[in-house]
């Protein structure tokens, strides 16, 4: 099992807790996608953190919206 360091996930993305949220979301998002889990040999979470330290996942920060009171 390969140990991504915080500074390696932290390269591609803001900072190392958004780059482990992203992943997380990634994840998800392979998990939930038909035909996108075939290969089972890794675990998606472990797929997802070697895209994010390659480079390949792209994404972007929506701000969040208040609720008006």
């Amino acid at each position: 099992m390969r140990v991504f360091t915080p500074v390696e996930i932290a390269e591609h993305s803001a900072n190392k807790y958004l780059g482990v949220l992203v992943a997380a979301k990634y994840a998800r998002a392979l998990n939930e996608f038909p035909g996108g889990s075939a290969s089972r040999d890794k675990k998606l979470t472990t797929r997802s953190l070697e895209e994010l330290a390659k480079g390949d996942i792209d994404y972007r920060v929506v701000p969040r919206r208040r609720t008006s009171e």
